[in-house]
């Protein structure tokens, strides 16, 4: 069943739902993310993430570990923690781009999440727990234009991204520092990080 539901008169310009879809989280098309938990017929604003600079163009919620992740036309993305005193912190993640950050997805095992980008870069990123904090490696070829949209195939290997270019590539996103070598699939059998998979065109050209 639809229900409706209003969060203000502003564009939503991203949002993402907790495991149980008890909470929200929204961006405005600002910089800021709002918390929404479900109460009664509608739902309460619980808390507020305010660490970007810029409007938040991507957000994406754990399901099973509860963590967070957002992305920015700043340039930069953050995990954000829930502590046990109902504090939400945030990490910093490395992302090493020079244009807006675009979109972001958790891997299914939520231990890496890929972030696209106006930097023709995909950024997979995970965490190094020597150094405590997220660090990414670049997917770059044949990427020439910005990423629109991204998502992992259930193996935690493979990862769909589309772009302004009318294509859809399938990039293997294996990090080795953090995962054991994957078994083959129908998509190949070779897949080191960044290797292209396949690519689909939409264009007639």
């Amino acid at each position: 069943m639809t229900t409706i539901h209003r969060f203000g008169s502003t564009g939503i310009s991203c949002h993402a739902w907790s495991g149980n879809r008890s909470e929200l989280a929204l961006s405005h098309s600002s910089k800021e993310v709002t918390l929404y938990k479900a109460k009664g017929k509608g739902w309460e604003k619980t808390d507020v993430l305010d660490q970007h600079d810029l409007r938040v163009t991507g957000i994406d919620w754990a399901p099973n570990t509860n963590r967070t992740v957002t992305c920015s036309s700043d340039r930069n993305a953050y995990v954000w923690v829930k502590g046990p005193d109902g504090v939400w912190k945030y990490t910093l993640v490395l992302l090493r781009i020079n244009r807006a950050a675009t979109c972001v997805r958790w891997s299914p095992e939520e231990n890496k999440f890929a972030c696209g980008s106006g930097a023709k870069v995909i950024s997979i990123c995970y965490y190094e727990a020597d150094n405590d904090w997220w660090v990414a490696k670049h997917i770059k070829k044949p990427i020439i234009s910005t990423i629109t949209s991204i998502d992992w195939h259930p193996n935690n290997i493979l990862l769909a991204a589309g772009s302004a270019d009318f294509k859809v590539c399938v990039f293997s996103g294996f990090v080795k520092e953090i995962e054991p070598k994957p078994s083959a699939t129908p998509w190949g059998m070779k897949m080191p990080m960044g290797n292209l998979m396949t690519e689909f065109s939409n264009s007639p050209n």
